[in-house]
């Protein structure tokens, strides 16, 4: 594990126990594969009352962290952005390798037999990491949405919902956003402007709601009353305001799977999932064996020497 120390620092006994704090929190996430933005390890502060839930605390985390970080005090891949990603080709050391990938890789279109066409939308783009694994385990598309979808983007997701509703599925997108003004009011959006374009899409808001609030007791954030959407959000819900982020993300991953699988054939996704492991099976077996099958393909003059 990555403690690198590329600076010297001495901490006050308060930053220390900052320190050991966010290692036990940020070692238990670790341990069920996730890694954690600098939000969500402050979400997790506050809610075991580590830290009083305003901005002067969250920044001064986030300070104690990134000096904890030089100091070789907390691991480097323990706390991610997600929003700042370097991206490249990808690249192979051989044949083998390429083929060895597209094995591991080999997925087939396991909802073509389902009756449902199936989206997740998150509002926020730093919890794509999230969303992603369940999301992907059932091979489900998910969108970032990144606040208020653009009327370009809304407009290419309605025709490819369209599309699916042509073949005859029910179309279903499963939303995830903040509990404020402009969070509940995105999902309303969504439903909207799709339906403008001629979409039937269903839309879920399946978190964060407000019995997920009273049973997961996230940190409250004052409501942002210069939301021109405040005094409708006040009058229901009072002047309170609760994040995403600060669900935890197995939490998160249970709800986004139950819902999945809710509309899922189970039986007919087994019997397609087989067909795609015997498929898998044999480009696996081309890997494993392939200075055998390279030889044989030199041998059979198909391709020049």
């Amino acid at each position: 594990m990555p403690k690198i120390a590329y600076a010297s620092t001495k901490f006050s006994p308060g930053s220390i126990e900052v320190i050991e704090r966010a290692n036990q929190v940020c070692e238990a996430y670790a341990q069920q594969g996730y890694n954690l933005t600098l939000r969500q390890l402050y979400y997790q502060f506050v809610s075991r009352d580590w830290l009083p839930n305003n901005m002067q605390s969250y920044k001064r985390l986030g300070s104690i962290v990134n000096d904890a970080r030089l100091a070789g005090l907390i691991d480097w891949n323990h706390l991610e952005d997600r929003t700042r990603n370097l991206s490249r080709l990808a690249m192979w050391d051989s044949p083998e390798a390429i083929v060895d990938a597209v094995a591991a890789q080999y997925r087939t279109h396991l909802w073509d037999n389902q009756d449902w066409y199936v989206e997740v939308w998150v509002e926020k783009e730093a919890l794509a990491d999230v969303v992603s694994r369940p999301a992907e385990r059932w091979f489900v598309p998910y969108f970032p949405c990144r606040g208020y979808v653009s009327q370009s983007e809304m407009w290419r997701a309605a025709m490819r919902l369209r599309e699916q509703e042509r073949k005859g599925k029910k179309s279903l997108i499963i939303h995830l956003g903040d509990h404020d003004p402009s969070g509940i009011d995105m999902s309303r959006d969504i439903r909207d402007r799709l339906w403008t374009f001629s979409s039937d899409v269903e839309i879920d808001r399946i978190a964060l709601n407000m019995d997920q609030v009273e049973q997961y007791n996230p940190p409250p954030n004052p409501a942002k009353i210069t939301d021109s959407r405040a005094n409708d959000y006040i009058e229901i819900y009072g002047d309170e305001s609760w994040e995403l982020d600060a669900l935890d993300p197995a939490t998160l991953d249970a709800l986004i799977e139950g819902k999945i699988l809710d509309h899922l054939d189970r039986a007919q996704w087994d019997a397609d999932h087989g067909e795609m492991e015997a498929d898998r099976s044999i480009l696996t077996a081309a890997s494993e064996n392939w200075t055998e099958l390279a030889e044989f393909i030199r041998s059979s003059g198909w391709v020049q020497q």
